[in-house]
């Protein structure tokens, strides 16, 4: 259930998917539990749960079948499995009656560059049910409280209340998912923020020294934590695999440190040394890049660039020009993220 109250920040209108580097992130067990290939009802391999054989290699990312799977950090791996025990029944039926709300989420987050994924907090907010109200007046699919929703454009009154409307209340979701990956740039701590709100994400990283979620967890709110928890085995059991949202930050860097299998091959690239408070996000989107293709070309910039003052920017070259035409407004948005991360 959603308890927002909005980060007092300056709003911020780019969109932005995420990864970065996390000096924080936790060693790997190296013993693993494996999920078992299959094929679902498309065709499409798939890894799915074998209940006699386990988890099985849920931990890191691979390659297996020419499908990337993203694996599990082993300090969820005991709840994520007794969670797809309990719900894998339920999910499974909703994956065939929400269809509908789904392909409109997914529309509405493709518009923002979010990972459609995201749309599987509507489903642990509430049960993918317009109607459901929590203890704390949260209202709607998205669970949100009264002044969050209309700070993100929703009207909210005796005569009308469009927290229960599927459309708008998920444009509403995208655009503050959109603001509190600007701050965080971690979709864990964002899904924390959005159930949590800012203020107690922002405590627990001061608390607990680490932006890494598997480091703060036990200084959120003990709903907070779960929450995460919760939308990480609702991804596993809606996808078969993890993915970018259930992944740290320095996981997802890690992941993508390897070139992918699919990678677009850029010949035609070029560089310029850049000094400044850039941010790669803001860069990427501004100038309309993939923002995998960006790290790649890019690894580690923003930890780069923040160390050394000075990074050697490489872009394709027509991304080259549109960078060099919209520099002050890329720097200026990028120095409203940095304020923000700092809690300026």
């Amino acid at each position: 259930m959603n308890k927002l109250l909005l980060f007092a920040t300056s709003l911020i209108s780019f969109t932005i998917p995420g990864n970065a580097a996390d000096a924080n992130l936790q060693q790997t067990p190296s013993e693993t539990i494996q999920l078992t290939a299959a094929k679902d009802s498309s065709g499409k391999e798939v890894f799915i749960h074998d209940p006699k054989d386990g988890f099985k290699n849920l931990f890191e990312s691979e390659t297996a079948a020419g499908l990337n799977v993203h694996k599990l950090n082993p300090q969820a791996i005991s709840f994520v499995q007794d969670y797809m025990e309990k719900h894998t029944d339920n999910l499974n039926k909703m994956k065939s009656w929400g269809k509908p709300y789904f392909d409109m989420m997914d529309g509405v987050l493709a518009r923002h560059g979010l990972p459609k994924e995201l749309k599987y907090l509507s489903v642990i907010e509430s049960n993918l049910k317009s109607s459901a109200v929590s203890w704390a007046g949260a209202v709607g699919p998205w669970q949100f409280m009264p002044e969050t929703a209309r700070l993100m454009g929703l009207k909210v009154g005796r005569g009308k209340d469009e927290r229960r409307d599927f459309t708008k209340s998920t444009y509403a979701a995208a655009r503050y998912l959109t603001q509190l990956y600007g701050i965080y740039n971690d979709w864990l701590l964002v899904i924390a923020a959005y159930n949590g709100g800012p203020g107690n994400v922002n405590s627990a990283i001061r608390k607990s020294g680490s932006r890494n979620f598997w480091a703060l967890q036990n200084y959120l709110p003990a709903e907070s934590r779960m929450h995460v928890k919760k939308f990480i085995a609702t991804h596993y059991i809606m996808e078969g695999e993890g993915g970018l949202t259930t992944l740290t930050k320095g996981e997802t860097e890690k992941m993508m440190t390897a070139t992918p299998t699919n990678a677009v091959v850029i010949n035609d690239v070029e560089s310029i040394s850049v000094t400044g408070k850039y941010n790669s996000y803001v860069i990427a989107q501004s100038i309309g890049m993939d923002v995998t293709e960006f790290n790649r070309l890019n690894p580690a910039f923003d930890k780069q660039l923040s160390a050394n003052g000075s990074y050697e920017l490489k872009l394709p070259a027509e991304k080259i020009t549109l960078f060099q035409a919209n520099k002050p407004q890329i720097l200026e948005q990028s120095i409203k993220v940095m304020l923000a991360l700092s809690g300026r």
